[in-house]
């Protein structure tokens, strides 16, 4: 056979798919970047104080970076919320953490104890807590939209377990007060931190050893106090029958 009949094979092209994955990686890398910039630097001097430019030279990326992965400073702004939310006992998890117990009084306390966690532990010195401090303080207009739509979600399963444990139903007043005093301390300790809280009480500690023996307190308490107001709100078997 001759040589000039031998065809040589074609040389395959190199795929693109690593060069398509290369890319996909690194604007992910620099989306998470830019968020995790944008909020320590929020975090600090709030949203009105903050530029996309100083952003992005922060970040390490092209000017237009903010509008390029966000759209703009203000769905970034939204972005980081969302994240910080994620990060600190967000109502997906509280559900889960019920939703896994039998009996009202288990899924209070799963409740309970995974908020008392999440104050306890490192989460609380991060830029996500500092900036939920300063919104709460100073609320901005896209952090109501957070707020409201995270609020309105937890209010609903802890309406739950109080309706149960009191026996009243979800829509009474005596319940929607309730679920205000179970919250509240929560709000204090977020904003003042556990920290200061030891330094003003010596006596309490909110490290992990000491997360389950807070727990069982504030679950005491609150369960004593949903049994007297229940009681008083009911009416009483005598004037029920005259009725």
């Amino acid at each position: 056979m001759s040589s000039r009949n031998i065809v040589a094979p074609r040389r395959r092209r190199a795929p693109r798919r690593p060069l398509r994955i290369a890319r996909a990686t690194q604007q992910r890398d620099t989306r998470e970047q830019l968020l995790e910039t944008a909020g320590q630097l929020f975090a600090e001097k709030g949203f009105a104080e903050v530029t996309g430019k100083e952003i992005c030279e922060r970040a390490g990326a092209n000017a237009a970076a903010v509008v390029y992965h966000f759209g703009g400073l203000e769905e970034l702004y939204r972005a980081v919320l969302n994240e910080a939310r994620s990060r600190l006992a967000p109502s997906e998890a509280l559900a889960a953490a019920v939703a896994s117990q039998k009996d009202p009084q288990s899924r209070l306390e799963a409740f309970m104890e995974l908020l008392m966690r999440a104050l306890s532990g490192p989460m609380t010195s991060t830029w996500a807590a500092r900036l939920v401090s300063r919104e709460i303080v100073s609320p901005t207009a896209i952090f109501d939209e957070v707020r409201n739509k995270e609020m309105r979600a937890r209010a609903l399963i802890l309406r739950s377990i109080v309706s149960d444990l009191s026996g009243l139903p979800a829509d009474h007043p005596t319940v929607g007060r309730a679920c205000i005093n179970i919250m509240a301390p929560f709000g204090i300790l977020f904003i003042i931190s556990p920290q200061r809280v030891e330094r003003i009480f010596p006596a309490l500690s909110f490290n992990e050893a000491s997360v389950r023996e807070m727990t069982r307190h504030m679950v005491q308490y609150a369960l004593a106090g949903i049994a007297a107001v229940a009681k008083e709100a009911r009416p009483a078997p005598d004037s029920a029958a005259t009725a």
